[in-house]
């Protein structure tokens, strides 16, 4: 397809720019489009009417790579504390700035010897040299997991589901991969004969707002034939040697909250019945309590950083090189993006533009600091708080923009995206890993964060084929 002069996007890809093509012949609107997801109630909670007006679309070859990197640097990730820190994972969270409670937590919830299993969303831009990790969210409490329910949705625009149909594209069930996962990392309290009980725990703090979620969850477990509650940490009692929560017996904790608001020792308090009950095999906790350990902003920066290279293989260092921005720690000194020592806050002074502060135990884009929206002053600030500090900084990477369907009319529009890929256990789920994805898209090209707080809409993804790809009718 050609683009009018009047507005020069950059095709978002081969598919992309067909299915704009498609739905022009067809003479869709935008709003028609979206007719059936914003009726979708159990969408619209967690989104209210924040859709883009198309999917987004992923070519095989496309697909294959960013799982191919997100397997690497997953096992890269949960290997650090071997290969940087000869076994000690205290020592690998006190290094990304754990609290002496939230060290404690994550020895004891590792030590407990049950499994692990990969279940991850990615945060991707697509720049000019591909794509790109700014940070890798590994844990079950992952927003994004009804995203299924948008494809569902669109499918019912015949314009979509004939576009779908001829070119064999297919989208993931990213919560029945979910759930097969959940089923994986806590068989031995899941497969008992009956309906499972599963409490779908926050913390006190975040549950009144995010309650109506946990009920989009609870309803999704539902047709799956597992009982689901969802609750905080302090809803949940002891009795009899189990965990209940409103009078019933629980099986497994699937966890909403985060280590990172377990910080002083009554919150350590709240979660020990939880944490004592998983070690001792009377309840399954999903995910375990040191998977954000590994998923924290900090150890994306020991990756990247080139005085750990020797760590790792020729094979890994290009997959690093190919998939990480620049990274570091934010210390007195550090290498640049050449590899030479550097002054570091003279050179993020120097750098200004071209980079952005992180805390490392944060999520959902608080307290992040983008260098080219701040003024200097604030910058100087910001970056002078922060040395030896629990922080970041990581290179800017500039989203290509990407071509959509106007909200309005025939035209098109550019947006710059947030690519959420779902990442699971190749061996639970099948495939390659890849479980999904959930796109967030914004207007502005000099947007810090593209996150749903920052006024993004979100779409869904449909990607070619493979031999194990759900295929559609």
């Amino acid at each position: 397809m050609t683009l009018p002069p009047s507005a020069p996007c950059i095709p978002r890809s081969r598919l992309g720019a067909e299915y704009i093509e498609h739905v022009q012949e067809q003479g869709c609107e935008p709003a028609d489009l979206m007719r059936h997801v914003v009726a979708d109630e159990l969408v619209t909670v967690a989104y209210g009417g924040r859709f883009l007006p198309s999917p987004v679309f992923l070519s095989r070859a496309e697909r294959s790579q960013v799982a191919d990197d997100l397997n690497q640097i997953y096992q890269l990730l949960t290997e650090l504390p071997e290969r940087l820190f000869r076994g000690d994972v205290g020592a690998l969270a006190r290094a990304v700035g754990m609290t002496t409670t939230q060290v404690d937590v994550v020895q004891r919830a590792r030590q407990a010897g049950t499994a692990l299993l990969p279940l991850a969303r990615s945060d991707l831009y697509r720049g000019s040299s591909g794509f790109k990790l700014l940070e890798l969210n590994i844990t079950s409490a992952l927003g994004g997991f009804e995203s299924a329910g948008i494809n569902r949705a669109m499918l019912l625009h015949p314009a979509l589901a004939s576009f779908v149909s001829d070119k064999r594209l297919a989208y993931t069930d990213t919560f029945g991969d979910i759930v097969k996962t959940l089923y994986a990392e806590c068989a031995k309290h899941l497969n008992h004969g009956r309906h499972p009980v599963v409490a779908l725990v926050d913390w006190p703090e975040s549950f009144e707002s995010y309650e109506p979620r946990l009920k989009v969850m609870a309803a999704l477990f539902e047709t799956l034939g597992i009982d689901a509650i969802p609750c905080h940490v302090g809803q949940i009692a002891e009795r009899n040697g189990r965990l209940e929560v409103r009078g019933r017996p629980i099986d497994v904790v699937y966890r909403f909250f985060l280590v990172e608001e377990i910080v002083t020792p009554a919150d350590g308090e709240l979660v020990a019945p939880l944490l004592r009950a998983f070690e001792e095999g009377r309840v399954g906790i999903f995910s375990r309590l040191d998977a954000e350990l590994y998923g924290n902003k900090g150890t994306l920066a020991m990756l990247s950083d080139d005085r750990n290279r020797s760590a790792f293989s020729d094979e890994e260092r290009r997959c690093i090189d190919r998939f990480l921005p620049w990274t570091r720690h934010v210390r007195t000194t550090a290498t640049d993006s050449v590899g030479q020592e550097v002054d570091l806050v003279a050179y993020a002074l120097a750098h200004q533009e071209d980079l952005i502060l992180k805390p490392t135990l944060l999520h959902g884009g608080s307290g992040i600091v983008p260098g080219w929206t701040s003024s200097q002053e604030d910058w100087k600030a910001q970056l002078a708080a922060a040395v030896g500090g629990s922080y970041v900084l990581q290179e800017r990477i500039r989203p290509i923009p990407e071509a959509f369907p106007a909200d309005e009319g025939s035209g098109v529009q550019e947006l710059y995206l947030n690519w959420g890929v779902f990442l699971t256990d190749p061996r639970v789920t099948g495939a390659d890993g890849f479980s999904g994805c959930i796109v967030r898209g914004s207007s502005d090209p000099e947007v810090g964060v593209v996150s749903m707080s920052g006024g993004a809409r979100v779409a869904c993804t449909f990607s070619e084929c493979t031999a194990e790809a759900i295929d559609l009718p």
